[in-house]
């Protein structure tokens, strides 16, 4: 059984088991530890390694474990955090979109560098990501083009403008790039796919999700009370009906081995196996 298939499965599984006294113990879904305290976003890496951000905008870095190992302080030159890309964990990019401003940590997170896009003529950009090669796709919005930049914010590439390609262009909230392609997500457009090209590929019918995901062969995500999953190869979307007990959740985030659940000041940790 596909991973994919058995992270949706172990989540229905887990939220329905309340009605069942042993239902924790039989549930391939195991909370394994909630951290309290100041919480108000998160995401998570691939190994499982968790970034926590406060009120204040500090970002801690917590192992696997639940125990901090670092924090970046330096919160006040450019306020609030508005997206981490953690999809590589030896580069760490925070977007201050306020501020038109991209910090890279390492993974200690020490502070590789620095680029504000403002000083490259890039005056409102929508949303970033890490690029395959480590370096940065963003979203531009007066230009209407996807750029790819390096660490000195100089452009390598970049598309057609998207008025020019479509009649509805998309305006991206979240850019992923994930085996191959660079997909920009749109809640309200849907998915678009582009090869490093900037050809676009394919078009997938999504909106309207939170929580996007893309994972191994999966794209996941949230709407209103349900989890959603849709498959890459096959273009099948699965659906299911989620219990109240998850209406509380502000956000959720998946590994190959955990599922990640934010509540007020709570983030619950739950082990797949």
């Amino acid at each position: 059984m596909k991973i994919g298939f058995v992270i949706l499965i172990t989540i229905i599984c887990f939220m329905v088991a309340p009605v069942c006294g042993t239902a924790q113990k039989n549930s391939a879904f195991t909370l394994i530890r909630v951290i309290q305290g100041d919480i108000v976003d998160f995401t998570v890496d691939n190994l499982d390694n968790i970034y926590i951000i406060n009120s204040t905008g500090q970002v801690k870095k917590l192992n696997p474990n639940g125990d901090s190992v670092a924090v970046y302080n330096d919160v006040k030159k450019y306020g609030k955090v508005t997206l981490i890309d953690a999809s590589n964990p030896m580069k760490l990019l925070l977007y201050y979109q306020d501020f038109s401003t991209i910090v890279a940590l390492d993974r200690i997170m020490n502070v590789r560098g620095t680029i504000d896009l403002r000083k490259h003529n890039i005056l409102r950009a929508r949303t970033i990501g890490l690029a395959y090669d480590n370096n940065i796709w963003i979203y531009d919005e007066v230009d209407n083009k996807l750029k790819k930049i390096d660490d000195d914010g100089r452009i390598i590439s970049e598309t057609s403008d998207f008025r020019l390609l479509f009649n509805d262009p998309p305006s991206p909230q979240r850019i992923f790039d994930h085996d191959g392609f660079v997909y920009l997500y749109d809640t309200t457009r849907g998915l678009f796919v582009f090869d490093y090209y900037g050809s676009l590929k394919n078009k997938i019918p999504i909106r309207g999700w939170n929580n996007v995901k893309i994972l191994n062969k999966y794209i996941f995500g949230t709407k209103k009370d349900s989890l959603q999953r849709y498959e890459i190869n096959t273009f099948i979307t699965r659906e299911q009906n989620l219990p109240e007990t998850l209406y509380a959740v502000f956000s959720i985030n998946f590994t190959n081995k955990r599922l990640y659940a934010l509540r007020n000041n709570a983030l619950e940790i739950y082990n797949l196996q």
